[in-house]
């Protein structure tokens, strides 16, 4: 059964109201003009209520700029509200994307939809978040400019899901291959794996993200997804370690425990109970209903597997988060003195095995502090309780944050842009897209809550300057004259938070770095001092009556642009500290577990700079960001909650206003309304309404202008309802389109009664048409037949009219055959037998199709094999057919070095400064007289090697200076390094042996540039012991290895026999 649909009109905004003629197996089924309809998958007819102008009382209009009474928050909140009760959850206003969280499932997000949505110009359907999705991509391919989607609201209004449609709709609708395919598997599995490390139950959201994310998106030339990256801000890091009451730490603690299995759960010292941690107890909340911690546990596992975490370094990452709980069970007792001590030896043994740290060390980072002066240590200063309890809970917080920093760097990693499949990423072209906190206010509103809010002014302030940019440029463009818009302008808000040496921030970091006694209250006292006069900030002191009243004395207001926000400022200056002791560092530093070492750098516990306050790197980060927004077409989503209790169907008025007040949204549509209400390509207006006016229906051959001008004169447009500009007509008011919309249906009814006879006409046409196709192909099959049997009877024949098809027939079946059995790597050497008649050309493709796959190959060789490989080539050409261990190590891979950074001494790393360690191995080095065997590490770098004995640096080889390195041709892994003896100053050649000789002397032959010093002699090497005295080494081969001083003072190298 086939349906086919003929569409006689255009489309209004987002309305599909048209004129359709149905056909069900080539018979005419139905005439619909009366009410807008649309075809579903099983060929259905159905009514889109939203479109059908009747209906524009009951469900609202569709864009805000079309609000008769703009000015009106009443009729915006009761547009919103009409469309929330018919699941008109989405409404625009302009461009701008206004969504209200449903609470509930709607099947608007199907794969059919997307289609729905894909390459449709962003009024011609109804408003969607795929239609945002799909315009700002075009937008991206056309112009090849970046562009960035602004998703914003306040906890549990959507924005979480917003971003995951957008990326699901790239991920489906996006030309992509295997390779690409598996970057959007990657891109979507980031999402569980942030929320399970980033996100928690708030009294808000039971999936609240405690952090700020901007992920961008890069696309190539042809708009494949080839990269990501992902920038994160601000982790609410407090609530490691204390949530108030009915909220949840985060959600990968409770996934852990319900999820985990026992064994595992065994192997981390962990119990199911959460109430068993003092961290996950405080906001005495183990279980929510909408939440499944075993199922998401799954969830997160199989993305991180996706993501190309490997088993090892989860586990690693599950240690850490299982010792942030153990940290929190660890209890302090108080002795008779004040001095403090641990009274829970099994959490510090847990500890030890799952951070990799030193027992006993954190133990005394724990309950002392070091103090310094000058850049030194001066002394150990036992902490009193209440900072030992404080010390604990900065190391959690700094693990659990550091770590999910680590977290995003690596998925960072696996979405990288591939620079040897796109050789450059200046053809890619990048969507950004925003999720971060919409503005808060609490009961209590903290540190946390003054960053949040800060960061929206700033939004705001970008919002409004890109609204008015993208506006004016839109007039000038079209030569419309600009008319000003009157606004509120917040940068008198962000000037009073962010402004250098008077602006709150400053303030703050000042009373941290002052000495003396620091507190939030100096803090408090100093704000009045400075900002006192200030239209935008109150304190209790300089209050009037009535305001004191709801202000406690420890508060600070500010007058944000979405309104008042109170501060309590206990805790700020603690927060903006966010210090780490320096001896729980190095105890960090120190650690065993990969992601802590890399998460704590030793540079950081040589560094004496104090790091900048939370307050400052929260300004500084959210500054590149706006520079980052600044750069990009933006598009924006704004996303409201519609009651605090999570119920479908429920419309709070209060509730909303607040938000469409601090979101901006009535400051936008004036901006919007400011000119006119409604603007459109010429030939999308005239296409659309070409049928009110004789002149232009059925079609316009002339100028589309003069076609625009014909139609709104036959209308009676009024001078002051319109402007034409060079592309677009501008219409300013509501009024003037609605009724054009009216005149429209009512036409639509007229002309529907007359193309039904047409569609007789159409169709008994189009059945003759197919009948004279279907005998042509009839004939045209039994011509073919006859060439072909003639041309195999005279397939031995020269090539001519008789034989010519079937020849060319032989050719492409070769062709064709060869095209799906070619070889698959250089190794494959099958090849399909062809037939004698293109035998040469066979021979011509083979050798072609090597020399492609041998330089497909050689563009795949990622950078480290590459190396690996240069290195080997050295190496072969030094040792192959010298020396009798080299086949041996043929087929092990050579390492970057075999001494960890770890095991270099601290002094040995200072002591070479800005000279950094490329390569280090263990060698013995023999006494020049005595030979007497020594223990040292050879450690290279890019212009010397040293031989390190523990924290000393026994000896320096200059690379330029070297003269040659001598090795025998056994089994043995003794060679000499031979120095100068001109220099009385400089020590002379140096003997030493290694178990992995060939790795070791290619890489020092490499970055000595030696390679051409490298002698390999059969029995004995000569080497200098003092100037003018040599020593001997003589290698002869025994049953097995050994080392010791010969006859005539010779040192005696036994080499085992080459079985």
């Amino acid at each position: 059964m086939t349906v086919h649909v003929l569409v006689l009109s255009g489309i209004f905004e987002n309305f599909t109201l048209m004129t359709r003629i149905y056909f069900l197996n080539n018979r005419l089924i139905c005439v619909s003009s009366l009410f807008p309809q649309e075809v579903d998958v099983d060929g259905r007819v159905r009514l889109v209520m939203e479109s059908a102008l009747t209906a524009r009382d009951r469900v609202g209009v569709q864009d805000f700029v079309l609000l008769e009474n703009y000015n009106s928050e009443a009729a915006f909140i009761e547009n919103l509200r009409r469309r929330f009760k018919e699941n008109l959850i989405y409404t625009y206003i302009g461009s701008v994307l206004v969504s209200v969280n449903p609470y509930k499932e709607l099947e608007i997000y199907s794969k059919q939809q997307m289609e729905r949505y894909r390459g449709v110009s962003f009024y011609e359907i109804s408003p969607h978040i795929y239609s945002v999705s799909d315009n700002t991509y075009r937008a991206m391919k056309t112009s090849r400019k970046d562009q960035c989607i602004l998703i914003s609201g306040e906890s549990g209004a959507g924005k979480t899901e917003a971003s995951k449609k957008i990326l699901l709709y790239y991920a489906v609708t996006c030309p992509t291959n295997d390779r690409m395919a598996a970057l959007g598997d990657r891109l979507l599995q980031s999402n569980p794996v942030l929320e399970a490390f980033g996100n928690a139950k708030t009294l808000r959201n039971d999936n609240s993200s405690r952090f700020g994310k901007y992920m961008d998106v890069q696309f190539d030339f042809r708009g494949v997804p080839v990269g990501g990256h992902i920038l994160n801000y601000l982790l609410e890091k407090s609530r490691v370690v204390h949530q108030n009451p009915g909220e949840r730490n985060f959600h990968i603690f409770y996934q852990l425990l319900n999820g985990g299995d026992e064994m595992l759960l065994k192997t981390l010292y962990l119990e199911k109970n959460p109430h068993n941690y003092n961290y996950l107890a405080k906001g005495n909340c183990p279980r929510v209903s909408s939440i499944n911690d075993k199922n998401d546990w799954k969830v997160v596992m199989k993305a991180l597997s996706v993501i190309g975490f490997t088993e090892e370094e989860v586990q690693k990452l599950l240690s850490i988060i299982s010792g942030v709980l153990h940290l929190g069970n660890i209890q302090f007792g108080e002795g008779e003195e004040g001095e403090t001590y641990i009274t829970t030896e099994t959490q510090i043994a847990n500890l030890t095995e799952l951070l990799g740290v030193d027992g006993s060390a954190l133990t005394e980072a724990l309950t002392h502090k070091k103090l310094t002066a000058k850049g030194e240590e001066v002394m150990i200063s036992p902490l009193n309780f209440e900072q030992a309890m404080s010390a604990r809970d900065a190391l959690a917080k700094a693990v659990y944050g550091r770590t999910f920093n680590w977290l995003v760097e690596k998925i960072n990693q696996s979405l990288a842009l591939k620079e040897e499949i796109y050789h450059s990423s200046k053809s890619s072209s990048v969507i950004g897209l925003l999720d971060i906190y919409g503005f808060e206010v609490l009961q209590h509103n903290s540190f946390e809550q003054f960053c949040i809010n800060y960061c929206n002014e700033k939004l705001q302030q970008l919002f409004i300057e890109l609204t008015l940019r993208s506006e004016q440029e839109e007039y000038e463009t079209e030569g419309i004259a600009w008319e000003t818009v009157q606004y509120f302008d917040n940068k008198i808000i962000c000037d009073l938070i962010e402004e250098k040496h008077k602006g709150i921030i400053s303030i703050l970091d000042e009373e941290c770095l002052r000495p003396g006694e620091t507190g939030d209250l100096s803090f408090l006292e100093k704000l009045e001092d400075t900002l006192g006069g200030h239209p935008h900030f109150v304190t209790h002191k300089l209050a009037n009556g009535k305001t004191r009243r709801v202000m406690s004395r420890e508060e600070f207001r500010l007058l944000h642009y979405a309104g008042e926000v109170n501060y309590n400022v206990k805790g700020f200056v603690d927060k903006n500290n966010d210090l780490l002791n320096r001896n729980l560092k190095e105890v960090m530093c120190q650690s065993d577990n990969q992601i802590l070492s890399h998460c704590f750098h030793r540079e950081e516990v040589m560094d004496q700079k104090r790091p900048e306050m939370a307050a400052t790197q929260f300004k500084n980060s959210l500054m590149k960001l706006m520079e980052i927004l600044m750069s990009k077409e933006p598009s924006y989503v704004r996303c409201i909650k519609p009651n605090d209790a999570k119920q479908p169907g429920r419309f709070d008025e209060v509730l909303v206003r607040h938000q469409v007040k601090y979101l901006g949204l009535m400051e936008n549509l004036r901006v919007r309304r400011a000119g006119f209400a409604y603007r459109r390509h010429f030939e999308a207006f005239l296409q659309r309404y070409k049928p009110l006016c004789p002149e232009t229906w059925p079609n316009w051959h002339g100028r589309l202008a003069d076609g625009v001008s014909t139609l709104i004169n036959h209308l009676g447009y009024k001078p002051e309802e319109y402007k034409l500009g060079r592309s677009k007509i501008f219409i300013r008011f509501p009024k003037t389109l609605f009724t054009t919309e009216d005149a429209l249906e009512a036409k639509n009814r007229t002309l529907g009664r007359s193309v039904e006879h047409k569609m007789i006409v159409i169709q008994s046409g189009w059945r003759g048409m197919k009948a004279r196709r279907r005998a042509k192909r009839r004939r045209e099959a039994a011509e073919l037949i006859r060439r072909f049997i003639k041309g195999f009877i005279y397939r031995h024949n020269e090539y001519g009219p008789e034989n010519d098809y079937f020849l060319d027939h032989v050719r492409y079946s070769f062709l064709k055959n060869l095209r799906k059995n070619l070889p698959e790597n250089v190794l494959d050497k099958r090849w399909p037998t062809p037939p004698p008649l293109v035998t040469e050309a066979s021979e011509y493709l083979r050798m072609l199709h090597m020399r492609n796959m041998v330089m497909k190959y050689c563009r795949r060789v990622q950078p480290e094999w590459k190396k690996q490989m240069v290195q080997k080539v050295v190496a072969s050409e030094i040792f192959k057919d010298q020396k009798d261990s080299y086949p041996e190590s043929v087929g092990r891979l050579f390492l970057d070095t075999r001494v960890e950074r770890e095991q270099i001494n601290l002094k040995v790393v200072q002591t070479l400064g800005n000279d950094k360690v490329q390569y280090g191995a263990s060698v013995t080095k023999y006494d020049r007289r005595g030979f007497k065997p020594r223990p040292r590490q050879l450690l290279l770098t890019n212009n010397f090697a040293v031989l390190v004995d523990r924290t000393k640096i026994k000896q320096k080889i200059d690379y330029a200076t070297m003269r040659g390195i001598s090795l025998s041709s056994l089994r043995d892994g003794m060679f000499v390094v031979h120095m100068p003896t001109e220099d009385n100053k400089q020590k002379t050649d140096v003997v030493l042996q290694s178990n992995h000789v060939i790795e070791l002397v290619t890489k020092l032959a490499m970055m000595a540039g030696k390679i051409d010093y490298v002698n390999i002699s059969p029995g004995s090497i000569r080497f200098a012991v003092a100037r003018g005295k040599e020593g001997i080494i003589d290698f002869v081969r025994g049953s097995e290895m050994k080392v010791a001083k010969g006859k005539r003072g010779h040192l005696l190298v036994v080499s085992q026999w080459l079985f």
